[in-house]
Parts: structure tokens; C-alpha cells; sequence
């Protein structure tokens, strides 16, 4: 039974889900936006907040914390850099745009990108 667990599963097993997770958070702190499916986007829009909420502290905790889970170091730098921009902002960093069907498959793309 599933009671009580939130987590999305995306049709792969946990440690493919949670490194590609990871790479799509680097990926939106590198970039700035990224373009996705709709699940992986709300699967990774939570992290991504974590993320930033990590990164406003900064200190050597809060990079040490931000390479434990991003896999680039450049990602991490920029996240430290990006946190300047919301020391005023209680949350709510990332925004959700809807773009339509894909091409290909018919599957929901949305933007996430950085507010």
C-alpha cells in the first residue's frame, strides 16, 4: 500500500529518479529555465525552492549542503550567486508555464523558470 508516501515515481526506479532530479534542479539554477514535461516539473519545483532557500544562508554549511545534492560544481556557485537576488523573497522562486502538447508524443511541456 501507498498511504503517506507523496513522492512521484516517473516510471523509474529511485536512484535514475533522483540523480535525473538532480540534474534537472542543476540544470534550472545553471540556465535559469528549463523546459520539461509537467510532472518532472512539479516532481523538481520543490527541490529547486530547497535549494534556494539553502543557498540564501550562505555560509560553508549551505555550500557544502548545495554539493551534497547538485552534481555540478557550477551549479552550486550560481545557486550561492542567485540567492543574492531573493534575500527579500519568502519563497516562491520558481514559475510554472504551460506550453502545450510535445510534437513527438502528445506529452504536457511547461517551462520552469526562475521568478
Amino acid at each position: 500500500m501507498r498511504h503517506r508516501n507523496k513522492g512521484i515515481i516517473l516510471g523509474r526506479l529511485k536512484g535514475p529518479r533522483e540523480m535525473m532530479l538532480r540534474n534537472l534542479a542543476s540544470s534550472v539554477l545553471m540556465h535559469e529555465f528549463v523546459v520539461t514535461t509537467k510532472a518532472k516539473a512539479k516532481a523538481v519545483q520543490p527541490m529547486v525552492e530547497h535549494l534556494l532557500t539553502i543557498a540564501k544562508v550562505g555560509d560553508l554549511t549551505a555550500r557544502r549542503s548545495l554539493m551534497a545534492v547538485l552534481p555540478q560544481a557550477e551549479a552550486v556557485t550560481k545557486a550561492l550567486s542567485l540567492a543574492e537576488r531573493y534575500q527579500s523573497r519568502n519563497g516562491g522562486y520558481t514559475r510554472l508555464t504551460n506550453l502545450g502538447p510535445r510534437q513527438g508524443d502528445g506529452a504536457e511541456q511547461v517551462r520552469l523558470e526562475l521568478v
